[in-house]
C-alpha cells in the first residue's frame, strides 16, 4: 500500500496512516506528550506499543527467541541484529570503504572513527585528540603506566588486553592462537590476523577521500591525511600551540613543559 495515499495525513510532517487512531499516536511525537506510564517506575511514553516494550524490562519477559540458539530477547528488533550472528548477514556499508556492518550503530561509529576529522577528546599530557573518550582513555595509560589487565595465574600486569591474551597463550597455555594460513605466524586477536592476511592478499580497504591512495589499516589512513588537509590534530597542553604531526609537538612539548616546570615521560 502506498502510505502517502492513505486518508489520514499529519499536518506536521506530512505523513500519512490508515486510521485516524494511528494518526493521533503518531502526533504524541511533534507535541511532546507522553500519555502512557508505567506502573512500576513512572517513565512516560508516546505509544501503548512503547510502554509493552518498557515493562518487560521489569517482568523479565522475552518473547523473541532465535531459532539457531538458545537466546531470547524483548524486542523483535534486538532478535533480527542477533540472528544475524549466525547467517552472517552485513546489510549496511560504508560508503568510504568496503567495510560492512551487521548494526547500523556499528557503521555509524565506523564512520565517525575511521572517516571523521572529528576529534574532541583532548591528551592532558601530551595535547594528542582523540575520536573517542575510549581511545583517550587507553593512549593516557601510554603516560601514567596504568596496566589495567591482570593474569588470573600470576601476579603479571598488563597495559593493552592483547598483551595479556598473548601472555596467557605463551605462559600458560590457556587460550587459542590465530594462525596465518599463508605463512603459518601466529597471533593472539583475530583482528591483528585479518589485518596481516589483507597485507598478503593486497587488499587495501581504506580509501584516501583526497587522492587515489589506498591504505590496509584505518591507523595508515590517518597517518596520510594531514598530506592534503589544513588540520592539525595535534595541540600543546601549555601554551596552546596546534601541530599537524606528532613529532612536531613532542618535539616543541618536551621545551614547552620544561619552561613551565614539567617533565616530559
Amino acid at each position: 500500500m502506498n502510505v502517502h495515499s492513505s486518508k489520514y495525513k499529519c499536518t506536521e510532517c506530512g505523513k500519512c496512516f490508515r486510521s485516524n487512531n494511528s494518526l493521533g499516536i503518531h502526533r504524541h511525537i511533534h507535541f511532546g506528550e507522553k500519555p502512557f506510564e508505567c506502573s512500576v517506575c513512572s517513565k512516560r511514553f508516546t505509544g501503548a506499543g512503547n510502554l509493552v516494550t518498557h515493562s518487560r524490562i521489569h517482568s523479565g519477559e522475552k518473547p523473541y527467541k532465535c531459532h539457531m540458539c538458545d537466546k531470547a530477547f524483548s524486542e523483535s528488533g534486538s532478535l533480527n541484529t542477533h540472528v544475524r550472528v549466525h547467517t552472517g548477514d552485513k546489510p549496511y556499508k560504508c560508503s568510504l570503504c568496503d567495510k560492512r556492518f551487521s548494526q547500523y550503530g556499528h557503521l555509524q561509529l565506523h564512520k565517525r572513527q575511521v572517516h571523521s576529522n572529528r576529534r574532541p577528546y583532548h591528551c592532558p599530557y601530551c595535547g594528542k585528540l582523540f575520536k573517542t573518550e575510549r581511545d583517550l582513555k587507553c593512549h593516557v595509560r601510554i603516560h601514567t603506566g596504568a596496566k589495567p589487565y591482570s593474569c588470573r595465574h600470576c601476579s603479571q600486569r598488563f597495559t593493552w588486553l592483547d598483551q595479556l591474551k598473548t601472555h596467557l597463550l605463551k605462559s600458560h597455555n590457556e587460550g587459542t592462537w590465530f594462525t596465518c594460513h599463508i605463512c603459518q605466524k601466529k597471533f593472539s586477536l583475530s583482528c591483528n590476523l585479518k589485518t596481516h592476511v589483507r597485507r598478503h592478499e593486497g587488499v587495501k580497504s581504506y580509501v584516501c577521500s583526497e587522492c587515489p591512495k589506498h591504505f590496509f589499516t584505518s591507523s595508515e589512513l590517518k597517518s596520510h591525511l594531514p598530506v592534503h588537509l589544513d588540520y592539525k590534530q595535534f595541540c600543546c597542553y601549555f601554551c596552546g600551540k596546534w601541530y599537524r604531526y606528532k613529532c612536531a609537538v613532542k618535539k616543541h612539548f618536551k621545551k614547552c613543559s620544561a619552561v613551565h616546570g614539567f617533565s616530559v615521560m
